[in-house]
């Protein structure tokens, strides 16, 4: 079997390299996720596209539905860089599990998004009128419907990439729950 590789700015092409240099520079290094992806010359490139993509929702909802994602598929890469990630935007360490959990109740309005995003996981977006009623009752719109289900796509790709490659993680580890 052929052994999945974390290659280094000297074994990515070009375009990856001036994208190594810009995570260095904005993150502090290179995730092993991100540079896992560098084994294709487009693959990074296009994925940092899609997560970087404007969006309705804020930051602390984007991280909700990566917790929860992430819990969902058990992507134990996803579920630590974004507990880390979790904390920087304001979530205590207890709020990341309850989200991973699926729920938030000490936010109503986070609730029927983490709520939502977990039952569009569990039934394949077959989602319950209940559940959609609740997401739209507490003042979400259609827009922030679609950029959920973006934003599922988008941690889907990552975790599914980590059950494949075991990604070596390099965030602190997230608790087990």
């Amino acid at each position: 079997m052929k052994k999945m590789t974390i290659p280094n700015r000297e074994n990515v092409s070009t375009d990856n390299q001036s994208i190594f240099d810009n995570l260095d520079k904005a993150v502090g290094f290179v995730p092993n996720m991100y540079a896992f992806m560098a084994n294709s010359p487009t693959a990074l490139g296009d994925y940092l596209t899609l997560q970087n993509r404007k969006t309705s929702l804020n930051n602390k909802e984007k991280e909700a539905i990566n917790l929860v994602v992430s819990e969902f598929n058990n992507c134990d890469y996803c579920k630590s860089a974004h507990t880390t990630i979790g904390k920087m935007m304001g979530y205590t360490e207890e709020q990341t599990i309850e989200i991973r959990k699926g729920t938030a109740i000490f936010d109503s309005k986070l609730n029927t998004l983490v709520t939502l995003g977990k039952a569009i996981l569990s039934t394949k977006g077959e989602v319950s009128e209940n559940i959609k009623a609740d997401f739209f009752n507490a003042g979400y719109t259609t827009e922030n419907l679609i950029d959920v289900v973006f934003m599922i796509g988008d941690k889907i790709i990552t975790n599914y990439l980590f059950a494949l490659a075991k990604v070596p993680i390099d965030f602190p580890l997230a608790k087990s729950i």
